[in-house]
């Protein structure tokens, strides 16, 4: 399927722009995988496909402490990307290439 693979992400957190590696496996409808960035890896269960379109949820420890991003995006060929949301502190977007 388009969606699975290994992405070069960054994220526009309230904070800045922030790298982040994503690497995203489907099953079906279900969506598994792995988010990692310069503060640690966390894999993650339980996101959902429909067609291009991507949702999950992981765990996070940031300079705020740990919080539980909130992802929703679409994958357009080798382009991924869409809107984050960090916990209590706002939301922000994302965006990223096939690695």
């Amino acid at each position: 399927m388009a969606v699975d693979g290994t992405w070069n992400i960054t994220l526009s957190t309230p904070m800045g722009d922030r790298p982040a590696q994503l690497t995203l496996k489907t099953d079906g409808n279900a969506l598994s995988g792995t988010f990692g960035s310069e503060r640690g890896s966390q894999e993650f269960t339980g996101g959902t496909v429909d067609g291009n379109n991507v949702s999950w949820k992981t765990s996070f420890n940031g300079a705020m402490g740990p919080m539980e991003l909130t992802f929703t995006g679409a994958v357009d060929g080798d382009t991924i990307g869409g809107t984050v949301q960090f916990g209590a502190f706002g939301s922000g977007s994302w965006k990223g290439t096939r690695a």
